[in-house]
């Protein structure tokens, strides 16, 4: 499943947030061309943007990689505070502003399957140790001129290299129903989509059983920039 490892072609992030809806995420990309592409998040009231090199990217599978110290645009409350500091219970209904950033930690691999509502993203230690696979409910990825995007749905899954898992932000994905972010039947589909999910996890289905966690990331790639224009409203989604 990793034939396609090398190709290393880049992508961009910028995006723009919608208040009442729980948020979008668009990337664009082609294989054998190494081109930048553009990822744009979207949040709450502001959203993320994050810049990607795509390691694959064929008609069964989209991946890409977040290196470290990639730069980013995250989301802040209006004076600054981070997101994840604001109490729960106000969390998603404080103004909120975007702040530029860099990506922390190891880096993460991401992979997207076409028409399926959640990607799942692989994390390491220090020293490419395994962490865990993690499982992001969210709308099936879509095509636009500048990306691919997507709407988180708060709730997610992690999945332990023993194959254990268990459910993630759980009170999240509550406090996002009782602050209007998603209707009751909205709710229902995506604890539909966390289900199917799980019977993946349980039977090892695709991607956690191709090895990915074995994958490792091109030493030359340079770590890739945000487009000057990364706060530009992008047009609309395409297919």
């Amino acid at each position: 499943m990793l034939d396609h490892a090398g190709q290393g072609e880049s992508g961009h992030s910028r995006g723009r947030a919608d208040g009442r809806r729980a948020g979008r995420r668009q990337r664009r990309h082609r294989r054998h061309r190494r081109r930048r592409r553009e990822l744009r998040a979207e949040r709450d009231a502001a959203g993320h943007r994050e810049t990607v090199t795509v390691v694959r990217d064929d008609a069964d599978l989209l991946a890409v990689w977040l290196a470290p110290g990639t730069e980013c645009v995250k989301p802040v409350l209006a004076d600054g505070t981070p997101v994840h500091l604001e109490p729960l219970e106000s969390r998603y209904t404080k103004p909120r502003a975007v702040q530029r950033d860099r990506w922390f930690g190891t880096g993460v691999l991401k992979l997207a399957r076409p028409g399926e509502p959640w990607s799942v993203w692989l994390f390491w230690e220090p020293g490419w140790r395994f962490k865990n696979w993690y499982v992001n409910l969210e709308e099936p990825l879509t095509r636009w001129a500048g990306g691919v995007d997507s709407v988180d749905h708060f709730l997610d899954i992690s999945v332990h290299p023993d194959r254990s898992w268990h459910w993630r932000d759980e009170d999240e994905f509550a406090q996002a129903r009782r602050d209007g972010l998603m209707d009751d039947q909205q709710a229902e589909k995506v604890q539909a989509a966390g289900q199917s999910a799980v019977e993946v996890i349980r039977a090892w289905g695709p991607p956690f059983s191709d090895g990915w966690q074995h994958w490792r990331p091109d030493p030359s790639w340079a770590v890739p920039s945000l487009p000057e224009d990364w706060d530009r409203t992008p047009a609309h989604v395409s297919s």
